[in-house]
């Protein structure tokens, strides 16, 4: 598989340019990938080769029209400009978590560090009018949730999303803050400078959304499907009914992972929102633990010391590419891996022994977290 660092500047330039027509969603990102041996052919490609590859009449027009107007050796200009690296749903180096996703982005652009494939993250999101009790409970929470090796991601967002960041950068922990702009466009401005601190730190401000893209409202119900993706569950400590922070839990559990919710008075508006996941099946959360237990997740810390030592050999790697947290049985990963079940049967005791996987019971093994 290549990756991006392989390629040359001739290819990553027509990511880029691709990536500033917003009528190409990552659903007509995948037919183009599919189709064209490379973006630039797709790039030069004729309108009937376009809707041959599986756009739309009128979207393989737009294409073509506004295409005119995009330089992309320019595009790639701006990038190197600002020091802004891209990931793109081709590397290897692209976080595993969010390309489970439905409808993941074709590409990141970020600063910092966004090696994410060994780490255990958890988004922590709320509302932007925090109380004194939410900001207390948002500390509290994730001060010891960092502390185990956990990071933290979240929308750079005033309130909760802040108080989240600035929490893990004081417990030394990573932190991953996720845009509904462009990279350069940090929004809200009042938080540029802990968008810094987090870069400092290790972690990692992203955005899918192209240079020069302003925070409109219609770009953060988008931004949260990515806080959401990339992380193993969701907690809302304090919002609003109709808050946005509702919908990144609404989307965590289309993505089929966890909604954590903290429990608030319930004459507090900004609880209304919590305590109405609550009601409708969320875990409640009044204590780190309730998270750990339920994602099984002791420290992440010794957990990712042990991810990064396996696996040992090759047959390893292909039982623990297929394993994860739905009970898999053992005949289907003969079928998947296409191994011998005697090699299939003896790999899984040692992973088993060394605290990797986890045995059901009727030959049937998740992989632990």
């Amino acid at each position: 598989m290549k990756t991006t660092t392989e390629f040359n500047k001739n290819e990553l330039k027509y990511w880029i340019a691709f990536n500033q027509l917003t009528v190409i969603g990552p659903i007509r990102w995948q037919k183009i990938l599919s189709y064209f041996p490379n973006l630039k052919t797709a790039w030069q490609a004729p309108i009937q080769q376009l809707i041959q590859a599986g756009l739309e009449t009128k979207i393989a027009q737009q294409v073509s029209e506004k295409r005119q107007g995009i330089t992309p050796d320019l595009e790639l200009k701006k990038i190197e400009k600002l020091n802004i690296k891209i990931v793109t749903i081709l590397d290897e180096a692209y976080p595993k978590a969010l390309k489970q996703a439905y409808g993941c982005p074709p590409l990141l652009y970020y600063f910092g560090n966004l090696d994410l494939n060994n780490d255990y993250c958890l988004a922590v999101v709320g509302t932007r009018k925090i109380t004194p009790y939410g900001q207390r409970v948002t500390q509290d929470l994730v001060k010891e949730l960092a502390g185990t090796g956990i990071t933290i991601v979240s929308g750079l967002a005033l309130g909760v999303d802040a108080c989240a960041h600035q929490t893990t950068l004081d417990s030394n922990g990573k932190t991953i803050a996720v845009l509904g702009s462009g990279l350069d466009q940090i929004y809200p401005s009042a938080n540029r400078q802990l968008a810094q601190k987090i870069i400092e730190s290790g972690g990692a401000v992203i955005s899918e959304f192209p240079l020069g893209t302003p925070p409109y409202k219609s770009n953060f119900p988008l931004r949260n499907r990515i806080i959401s993706g990339l992380s193993l569950g969701t907690l809302i400590t304090e919002a609003g009914i109709k808050s946005g922070a509702l919908i990144t839990g609404q989307f965590a559990l289309e993505q089929n992972r966890e909604v954590f919710a903290v429990p608030g008075n319930i004459y507090s508006l900004t609880s209304a929102g919590p305590n109405q996941l609550i009601k409708l099946g969320a875990k409640m959360v009044i204590q780190a633990s309730d998270i750990l237990e339920t994602l099984n997740i002791k420290s992440a810390a010794s957990a990712k010391q042990i991810k990064e030592i396996i696996p040992e050999n090759e047959t390893e790697k292909m039982l623990l590419e297929d394993l994860n947290a739905e009970p898999l049985h053992v005949d289907k990963l003969v079928q998947c891996t296409k191994l011998n079940i005697s090699l299939v049967n003896s790999t899984l005791s040692v992973l088993e022994m060394k605290g990797i996987i986890k045995n059901l019971g009727g030959q049937t093994y998740i992989k632990l977290r």
